[in-house]
């Protein structure tokens, strides 16, 4: 059974007793930095927790959600939808005890459509330190302070996709950088962080099937045309650039201004992986067996015949996103099947069922030379990122639905299923 309330506040009275720090290493955004590298600066996590095991705290969520939590400044931050109030909001969570602080948001009743595993606020939040950066879809884009004050919040048009919306905001210099999409009418925007203001806007590129001969025959040709691809910020010989994945092609923007950088050809009409960047290389992955490639960053113009590595056709990409270690991808396809790739030339070195109970809309997190995974139905894999073979280090289960990926701070990691927010830290949780 969970711990009780009474051993919940006990087990967290004993952490605010250890001096557990307010500035605690942070998890700023979705995937963990700005890079979107799914990749902690700490090691000697937890591996193994349940239930009973390893549980600082768990707390109940009002509804079902598949944001992941963010964490910064002593606060654990979540979006959620409640489908009854018409609400899209975001909680405030302390880190220390999972008390709830605060609980803000708009009301928005117009119908949006969405897929049925997709729930509204799909998208996570984004942290600088005093402010926090939210996305609600069609309901718009707001700011908060820390103690829930709405700072702006801007409305566009509404965002119409059969699937729903997902992608996360981030954060660069004062520059609030959001993909408002997919549909018709996506763009990619810049705001600025203190006013939301539009410092500049991209719309989403145009293609023309028939001109294409990309040989993509999926569900992209069916109708489902989309990305859910959330931009990443690397640095390539001293220049900035924004990576982001549209439907049949990879973009490049300086993302100070928007200007486009660079281009390649090769993906498919249907996105939902982050581009993952390692030493130079990007590699994008198209959903549901669609074409993956792999590019040397920089340059400029079209650079799909100069820059473009490898294409893999009906690739092995999910609906997660991977993680990269020494020129190596680790990603998994929704079946739950592990796969680590050579960034440079597109081969496979192995694939491997991950063990448990399998399929996955969630990302790999990366921590030394660990992976750590988690399934819908809750239960988890920690394995070695080795490209010479594939070797599990634990397993555990929360027997909780979840979509969301893990966030990494101090230490500690958070969990968002759909019934609960979760702290796991070593030695804490009733059965220890």
């Amino acid at each position: 059974m969970r711990p009780s309330v009474p051993l919940i506040g006990f087990f967290a009275a004993l952490a605010a007793l250890a001096g557990h720090p307010a500035s605690a290493a942070p998890w700023p955004a979705w995937r963990g930095d700005a890079e979107g590298s799914g990749e902690a600066s700490e090691v000697d996590l937890p591996t193994e927790w349940a239930a009973e095991k390893n549980v600082r705290w768990r707390v109940p969520l009002p509804e079902r959600g598949n944001s992941t939590p963010v964490v910064h400044s002593g606060k654990v931050f979540v979006s959620q939808a409640i489908d009854a109030e018409n609400f899209r909001g975001l909680l405030c969570f302390d880190r220390a005890t999972g008390e709830r602080l605060w609980k803000v948001g708009v009301n928005y009743a117009a119908p949006e459509r969405t897929h049925r595993d997709n729930p509204y606020c799909s998208a996570s939040p984004a942290v600088d330190g005093e402010h926090v950066f939210v996305s609600y879809g069609s309901a718009g884009v707001a700011c908060y302070d820390f103690d829930g004050e709405e700072v702006w919040r801007r409305t566009f048009d509404a965002i119409d996709h059969v699937w729903g919306n997902s992608t996360s905001p981030v954060l660069h210099g004062g520059l609030c950088i959001l993909y408002y999409g997919p549909g018709e009418g996506g763009f990619l925007a810049a705001l600025d962080k203190r006013t939301g203001d539009t410092v500049w806007k991209v719309e989403e590129p145009d293609w023309d099937p028939g001109e294409r001969t990309d040989g993509f025959r999926g569900r992209g040709d069916e109708g489902v045309v989309g990305s859910f691809s959330t931009p990443i910020l690397i640095e390539v010989e001293g220049r900035q650039e924004l990576v982001m994945s549209f439907p049949m092609e990879l973009r490049s923007y300086d993302p100070a201004t928007g200007e486009e950088l660079w281009r390649c050809g090769g993906l498919n009409p249907l996105v939902y992986t982050s581009p993952v960047h390692d030493g130079g290389i990007v590699v994008a992955m198209g959903g549901y067996y669609g074409n993956s490639i792999g590019v040397k960053a920089g340059g400029s113009g079209d650079v799909t015949e100069e820059r473009r590595l490898w294409r893999e056709e009906r690739h092995k990409g999910g609906i997660g996103s991977g993680v990269a270690r020494d020129g190596h991808l680790y990603f998994q396809d929704t079946g739950g099947v592990a796969y680590c790739l050579d960034m440079k030339t597109g081969e496979t070195r192995w694939s491997e069922r991950l063990p448990g109970k399998g399929k996955s809309w969630g990302s790999f997190v990366l921590s030394g030379d660990r992976i750590y995974t988690l399934s819908q139905p809750g239960d988890s894999v920690v394995f070695k990122a080795d490209p010479g073979g594939f070797e599990v280090i634990a397993q555990s289960d929360l027997g909780e639905h979840t979509n969301s990926s893990i966030a990494v701070s101090e230490g500690e990691l958070f969990i968002r299923t759909y019934e609960a927010l979760w702290c796991i830290a070593e030695g804490d949780g009733a059965g220890d």
